[in-house]
Parts: structure tokens; sequence; C-alpha cells
């Protein structure tokens, strides 16, 4: 099962490092904004987006496979279909606990297998609606 406690979501929440998977260099997409409103509230963006050098002034990376350091929560802006693939990245890398699909993200059999390796799953939230309504 997902999260879906508050408690819960407030423990994520008190994360640093989140590697953004799909951020968005523009402005007035939820990829962009909500990354930047976590970045205006503390936490660290890490952009992953590999048609980016450079997002929120921070350094893009290709792949989540390509952040350096440990990373807190991997925050997925991406299709459903796209995210086994990412999964199998964050697993691969296997230093994030947890792994977040942002609000209208899903998929389930990801899910199980995501908690099955140990990780904390959300999905279909939104970090920043939660991060207001939880810590703000």
């Amino acid at each position: 099962m997902p999260v879906d406690s508050d408690a819960e979501l407030e423990s994520i929440l008190a994360s640093d490092r989140i590697a953004v998977v799909g951020c968005s260099t523009t402005e007035g997409k939820a990829a962009h904004d909500v990354p930047k409103y976590l970045q205006n509230h503390g936490y660290e963006i890490v952009p992953v987006n590999p048609f980016a050098d450079e997002i929120l002034g921070e350094t893009a990376y290709d792949a989540v496979t390509d952040v350096p350091g440990e990373v807190d929560i991997v925050d997925v802006f991406r299709p459903s279909e796209e995210v086994p693939e990412i999964l199998d990245a964050v697993l691969e890398r296997d230093d994030a606990p947890v792994f977040w699909l942002q609000l209208g993200i899903e998929h389930d059999d990801a899910g199980d297998r995501a908690e099955a390796a140990g990780l904390t799953f959300v999905q279909d939230r939104c970090m920043k609606i939660e991060h207001e309504r939880l810590v703000a």
C-alpha cells in the first residue's frame, strides 16, 4: 500500500535532497513550479532531464543514476508508463529510500516492486500540496 497517512508524509517531507525526474525548464508547468516551490522552502533540488544542462540554477543530469551523492527522495514527473523504467534506475542507485509519483501519476505494480525492495512509495500526490498542507 502506498503511503497515505499524514504522519508518514510529514516524515518524508523532513528529507533534504530530492532528485526530480522530468524536472522542466518551462515556468508554469508543474514539473518546474513544484520543484521551484520546494527549493524555495529549503530543499536541495537535483533536476533529472536529459534535454537540459541546468534547471533552477542547478546542474541537470540525464538520468537518476547519474546524480552524484545520496538522494532522499526521487520525485517523478513523467507519464505512468515510464515509471517501471525509472524505478529500475532508482533500485540500481540503492540509496534513495522514497519513490514519489506526482499527482496524476500512478503505477501499482511499480509500487509493489518498490515496497518489496524496501522503498517507501507515494503515488498520485503533489509534494507542494502536501508540504503546504502539513509543513508550511
